[in-house]
């Protein structure tokens, strides 16, 4: 499959991709996995937090050059299709379009529960904030991801100022008693940590579907990388250190860390500070993905994996639209069995890692036979295909959805086959 070569005459540029980047690697976790962190690793959770910023190099820098190279919005599934041909490419669309959507309804579900404990109103709330939280971003992506861009930006932007100003609230509170001792559980609690902070740091793949909208993809897309590389690295530790040495053994008791955080300095804007924080994160991870959904849905129509009609947008500069609307259905099914099963999050998790999982190993495997060897990116990916196996060992008990999505491609193939 040869690459889309065209490029929009004002596509993203460098700030709106920093944005866009650090929307899909920030994420939710930076709401939860503070707390949670210190809670399973004591003090010696900024260990983890510096090793997985590590261990997120090498797959950053594959996509990055994948992006830059194969500017595709297809992203890892047209890289897959290169490689690997056009089964494996099908069911790696098809865990990102239908398994990694599993995490819409999450991100927007976890945003409005923050926001219910931030401000103690009544849960009863929380679905119908959810789905606002979800039905704005679809409204701004219909619009075009040039748009979605620019707020990203805004988005982004409020994110880390208001970060700032809850770890500079917090960091006259830091005692260094709290640092020990420094290893309370042992170094199994590092471990259990890594695997918590790596769903921190994915999210990489996202920037790969919409590359074909970037102005100048060689240019920006590596330096986008690197920028949101050390920026989401310095945030996520920033705050690990200010967590355990504020709170101390009282880090990780409760859900609400950043709320726990700027009550010690600031109880009276507290609130309504970390409430801005859930919406800004909510809705602007999602209005990533939305985009990404909507790019891939419209590049998988195109190659024939979903029905034509959802084809229109894959070019570049074109928005995507009917394939918005596919993304809509499917998120709003999630929604719906999320709501039916009392809004348990923790399946709709599952699913979304191990989909992101099973989509990391084979993009790594795609990047190491397309990719020239022994080039930097070559060797990048050889070492992150070998973490991702180990990943895709540790989400073995949770591939029941993307074994299922992966018969599901077969079954096309075979289908189109005896058409033909």
């Amino acid at each position: 499959m040869t690459a889309t070569t065209t490029r929009p005459v004002h596509g993203i540029g460098l700030l709106q991709g920093v944005a866009l980047y650090l929307a899909s690697v920030l994420g939710t976790g930076l709401l939860v996995l503070p707390g949670l962190a210190a809670h399973v690793a004591g003090p010696a959770s900024v260990v983890a937090v510096a090793v997985v910023t590590l261990l997120a190099i090498p797959l950053a820098t594959t996509f990055g050059v994948l992006a830059a190279r194969y500017p595709d919005p297809g992203g890892v599934a047209s890289y897959v299709r290169r490689a690997l041909g056009d089964t494996a490419a099908r069911a790696t669309g098809y865990w990102f379009l239908f398994g990694v959507a599993a995490g819409g309804p999450v991100v927007a579900t976890l945003g409005a529960q923050y926001i219910s404990a931030a401000l103690g109103t009544d849960r009863s709330a929380v679905p119908i904030v959810a789905l606002a939280f979800f039905v704005v971003p679809l409204a701004v992506n219909m619009f075009g991801v040039r748009v979605a861009g620019w707020m990203q930006l805004v988005l982004t932007g409020l994110l880390l100022a208001v970060v700032v100003v809850v770890v500079a609230l917090a960091a006259p509170a830091v005692d260094t008693a709290n640092f020990s001792p420094f290893l309370p559980h042992g170094w199994s609690g590092v471990g259990t940590a890594i695997v918590m902070f790596v769903w921190a740091f994915a999210g990489w793949e996202v920037g790969t579907h919409i590359s074909g909208e970037f102005a100048r993809p060689r240019q920006v897309i590596p330096i986008a990388t690197a920028v949101t590389l050390l920026l989401s690295g310095a945030a996520y530790l920033a705050l690990q250190v200010v967590t355990v040495g504020s709170l101390g053994e009282q880090a990780g008791e409760g859900d609400v860390v950043l709320l726990d955080l700027a009550a010690q300095s600031a109880p009276g804007a507290a609130p309504v500070m970390i409430g801005a924080v859930a919406a800004i994160v909510a809705v602007g991870v999602l209005n990533v993905y939305l985009a990404a959904f909507a790019k891939l849905g419209a590049s998988l129509a195109r190659s024939g994996d979903l029905p034509r009609w959802f084809a229109r947008g894959a070019e570049n500069g074109v928005i995507p639209r009917r394939a918005l609307l596919l993304t809509g259905a499917v998120s709003t099914a999630y929604f719906a069995v999320l709501f039916q099963t009392g809004f348990d999050l923790q399946p709709f998790i599952l699913v979304h890692t191990a989909s992101m999982v099973a989509i990391y190993v084979l993009g790594m495997v795609a990047a190491v036979r397309i990719l020239e060897r022994g080039t930097l990116g070559w060797w990048t990916a050889v070492l992150a295909a070998v973490l991702c196996a180990g990943l895709l060992v540790l989400a073995a008990s949770a591939l029941l959805i993307p074994g299922i999505l992966a018969i599901g491609a077969v079954l096309v193939t075979a289908v189109r086959r005896l058409l033909r």
